[in-house]
């Protein structure tokens, strides 16, 4: 995962739960569940990089042999 990728994702993911907060403190449910969606939209963004990172170096330990 490239430090580009992982800063990306964690703004996201930060940016989710600021909206998940203020929907909530403000009764708005909107808001609130679009935050959840960021943060999982995140998380799912983060399994995909370290599958392709498993997949890299795996890749990487068979040419070696």
């Amino acid at each position: 995962m490239t430090a580009k990728d992982k800063a990306s994702n964690k703004a996201q993911d930060i940016k989710g739960k600021v909206k998940e907060t203020v929907g909530s403190a403000t009764g708005n449910e909107d808001i609130e569940r679009e935050g959840r969606s960021d943060q999982v939209e995140s998380a799912i963004k983060d399994v995909g990089e370290k599958v392709k990172d498993a997949v890299s170096e795996i890749k990487d330990a068979v040419t070696d042999k």
